[in-house]
Parts: structure tokens; C-alpha cells; sequence
């Protein structure tokens, strides 16, 4: 159905239309949290801290309760993000760490490559994660301008209570050396201490309301990376104990000043009409953290996980030019999708190679459309662990993190979690059944022969660790040079 001109009314609720679809090339940015969970904004039921910056961007754009991150951890979600693929197609999996010697093959093509193409000038702002080494940097992907970390900000030398005493479980970050400060390809500084992390959203901040004033008069895309709510939490002074939540409220409520001095700067430069801006998660919460740990909101299980609370994540747009205000979109889409949709708004070409995101744009414009149907949960190197089509998902037995029977951690301590779990075989209706608790496959022998069918074309296709499948259209991703 198509919007109407004036007027458009959505679950009983009457809110203004865009005038307009769309003006040609929009500036485009991505706000990209780490770890934050699908119930960690206040729209998704957050307490006892204030966001009204993202408040305000969900009420005056749309709010998305079924979007996926491609993967649930980091270097692989990003490497989806980025690319429009599956992680494990090209090769990314897991958290690469100061030690890998991998990193995003220079022969996938980008979101910042496409769209430089269409005349966009290009920032990444913030964590990458994608490999450390030069060749796999920012600026060696089609960003003109980077400064932030290359890798997570617990790999470092340091506790996640910021003590360098190793003694425990955590004793391999000894290894690792200081957090480096990156600007463009150079290392700038060296990050040594919570007091150091505790800049870090200002920093970043700062740079990218910098380049938007810079670059207004011009097609931009920023690409923003937040380093926190991930563990280890650090907070500015302007923004300690003032929440209710503790710290990680604190860190919360100063991401919701940074996408704050965002808004503004688009509002000011006079470009906000034109400007698309996302927001989303790269995966559920660290649940293992306790209070330093985000919330799934009532989903189950979280990061490092495929069930709802590791992949399902927060996702606000908004684009005053053509997405209704204040709307709600209940259908499927994923971080992968974003890549062909920037194309399609941007009429951009797609890369050469096979993607596996979809457009969907008509769902910004609040069509009643469905362009994603199905959404395969992989984990691990590549191992399909589930697969969701509709409204059912089968969960695969497997093996895999849980944190259900175990205390959380407190104040920065790893709580226990059992990394070897076994799962059996479950089939969940996530329409009445978000949290993934009554099991039924006993009741639907049909549903799980079709979605069993579909997993198999996915195996042929990108292979299953699992059942000893390798893919047929699985790439490598990029090597250092010996």
C-alpha cells in the first residue's frame, strides 16, 4: 500500500506524512552501538536512565522490532554491516583480536565504495574491527577519513575492572599490547587507562560533528562507531552517576548526548531534511557483565548466541524526505540489507560479487511489503545454527554460550557462563513467542520439513560446518603479506 499524500494511519495511529519520497543522494550516517541490547533504548522498555535524543529520533522517524545484526559478535556483524553479506561468506567470523592476521579482503566492495562512486564524500568514526593492519583499515576500503580504535576496547593489557593484574581467566590480554589511537593509518596515541576510554565517546563525537559541518555542502556518508556500551565501560565526568542504572546508565545517557550533538549539527548545517540517519546495534548484550551488560528486553539468551537476544537489535531511521514520522515497521530486515538499500536510494550499483542483502526502501516509505522472508543464523566459524522464515524459526541442535543458570558478573567482573552447551532441536512461533520458550515441534512436523528444505539450499550455498558442508560461493577474506 502506498503512503498517502497528507495523511497515514498506522496500528490506529494518525502521524504526518512525507510531502516528498526522496531528494537525490542524501547524506547518509550510520550510528553503530557495541553490544547494546534490543531492550537498552527507552522506546524497547530501557529504565532508570534517560535517552531523549533517541527518543525523540524514533518518535520522529520509524522504529524497526524485528531487525537482525548479521552475526552475533562483532568483526563478523561489522563485516555484514559493511559489505551487504553474510560474514561467513566472506570469510569473517568471531572477534578478530591484536593477533589476527586477517582482515576484510580488499576485493569485497563496501557501502563507502559504492557510494563514493555516486559522488559521496566518506568518514568512519569510531571502532572498526575489520583487521588492524594497515591493508585492512578504513581508508583502504573506501573511507577518505578515519580516527578511532581498530579493534575492541577490552583488548588491551588491561582488566575489565582496569587493573593490569592477570591472574585470572583473563590473563591472555597481558599479551595484548595498548589500545592505539588511529587517525587516518597512523597510530596518534595509545590508550592506557579507563580515565583514556573515558574520552573516547566525546572524541568521537567531536570528529564527526566536524566533518559533517565540512562536508554539508556535499553528499556525505558517516559512518559512526560507538566503542561503548561494550565492556570495559568508561564515562566522560560531565555524565557520571547520573543515572539510576549505574554506570552503564551513565554511558548510555552520554551515547544519547553524542546522537544529541549529532542532530544538531544536521539541524544547524541545514541538511536534516536530507539526511538519512541509522541507528542501530552490531549485537545483542554481554549478559555474562550483569550490570556492566546491556538487556536483551525479555528476549532470550544474548551476544555470542543465535537465539533472539544475540541477533535481534535495536534499529531506528530517520529521513524527514521519506520516512513517515513516529511509525513502527514489524518486518523483517537486517544490518545486511542496508548496503542494497543505500544503493537503491542512491542508485548506486551493487558489487559484482554475490550479497545476500535485499532493498528495502519500500518498507522506509511504509509500504506493506515483506523483501525479507527468510534470515539465516550463523555462528561460530560457519556453523548454521537456525533459520527463521516468516514468523517460525527452527533452532539446529548444536552446541553453543548460554547464560541461563549462571549468576552475572558485578562491577566489571565476568560472571560464569557455559560455552559448551547443548541445544536440541526447537521450533518457536516468534509472532506469539518472542522469547523463544515454548518449543513446537511437535505440533508443526510440516514447518520444520520446509524450513529444514531451505537450510539445505543455504548449506549448498554457504556451507555448514556441522554436517561437514563446505559452500559453493564462500570467499576468503583478505591475508597480510608475509
Amino acid at each position: 500500500m502506498k503512503i498517502p499524500d497528507l495523511f497515514i494511519a498506522l496500528a490506529g495511529t494518525p502521524f504526518i506524512a512525507p510531502h516528498v519520497r526522496a531528494q537525490e543522494n542524501p547524506n547518509i550516517i550510520i550510528v553503530f552501538m557495541d553490544d547494546m541490547g534490543y531492550g537498552d533504548i527507552a522506546s524497547n522498555g530501557a529504565v532508570q536512565y534517560n535517552t531523549p535524543n533517541i527518543d525523540h529520533l524514533a518518535a520522529s522517524g520509524m522504529r524497526f522490532t524485528n531487525f537482525y545484526a548479521a552475526q552475533a559478535v562483532s568483526s563478523a556483524s561489522r563485516a555484514g554491516l559493511m559489505t551487504g553479506c553474510y560474514p561467513n561468506r566472506i570469510g569473517i567470523t568471531g572477534a578478530l583480536n591484536p593477533t589476527a592476521q586477517i582482515g576484510l579482503n580488499k576485493e569485497e566492495e563496501t557501502i563507502p565504495e559504492i557510494l563514493k562512486k555516486r559522488g559521496y564524500k566518506t568518514a568512519a568514526v569510531g571502532k572498526w574491527h575489520l583487521g588492524h593492519h594497515r591493508e585492512f583499515l578504513p581508508l583502504q576500503h573506501g573511507f577518505d577519513e578515519y580516527f578511532g580504535l581498530p579493534y575492541s576496547n577490552d583488548m588491551w593489557p588491561v582488566g575489565y575492572d582496569g587493573s593490569r593484574n592477570f591472574s585470572n581467566k583473563n590473563a591472555r590480554k597481558s599479551k595484548f599490547p595498548e589500545l592505539p589511537l588511529i587517525e587516518g593509518n597512523q597510530k596518534i596515541a595509545e590508550i592506557r587507562t579507563l580515565d583514556d576510554q573515558a574520552k573516547l565517546t566525546t572524541w568521537y563525537t567531536e570528529k564527526a560533528v566536524d566533518f559533517i559541518i565540512r562536508s554539508r555542502e556535499n553528499p556525505f556518508f558517516l559512518y559512526l562507531a560507538h566503542s561503548m556500551p561494550h565492556v570495559p565501560l568508561a564515562v566522560s565526568d560531565k555524565f557520571k552517576n547520573k543515572s539510576e542504572q549505574g554506570l552503564y546508565g551513565d554511558v548510555m545517557m552520554e551515547i544519547d548526548w553524542s546522537v544529541g550533538k549529532i542532530m544538531r549539527a544536521l539541524e544547524e548545517s541545514g541538511i536534516a531534511d536530507n539526511t538519512l540517519v541509522i541507528l542501530t546495534s552490531d549485537n545483542g548484550p554481554w549478559l555474562q557483565f550483569g550490570n556492566h551488560g546491556g538487556s536483551a528486553g525479555g528476549l532470550r539468551e544474548g551476544k555470542g548466541t543465535v537465539f533472539e537476544g544475540g541477533h535481534r537489535v535495536p534499529c531506528i531511521m530517520k529521513w524527514p524526505d521519506a520516512i513517515p514520522q513516529g511509525s513502527v515497521c514489524n518486518k523483517m530486515a537486517s544490518t545486511i540489507d542496508i548496503l542494497p538499500t543505500l544503493a537503491a536510494i542512491t542508485h548506486a550499483e551493487l558489487p559484482e560479487k554475490k550479497i545476500d542483502g535485499v532493498n528495502i526502501l519500500p518498507l522506509l516509505y511504509g509500504e506493506d511489503a515483506h523483501p525479507r522472508e527468510m534470515f539465516l543464523y550463523y555462528y561460530d566459524r560457519n556453523n548454521l545454527k537456525a533459520i527463521r522464515k516468516g514468523n517460525w524459526k527452527l533452532v539446529f541442535p548444536h552446541s553453543g554460550r548460554t547464560n541461563q543458570g549462571f549468576f552475572p558478573g558485578v562491577d566489571g567482573e565476568s560472571g560464569k557462563t557455559d560455552g559448551n552447551h547443548s541445544f536440541e532441536e526447537e521450533l518457536f512461533d516468534l509472532r506469539r513467542d518472542p522469547g523463544e520458550r515454548y518449543n513446537l515441534k511437535e505440533m508443526h512436523p510440516e514447518i520444520i520439513l520446509e524450513l529444514k528444505e531451505l537450510a539445505d539450499m543455504a548449506r549448498k550455498d554457504l556451507g555448514d560446518d556441522l554436517n561437514g558442508i563446505k559452500g559453493e560461493n564462500s570467499r576468503e577474506p583478505g591475508r597480510i603479506k608475509e
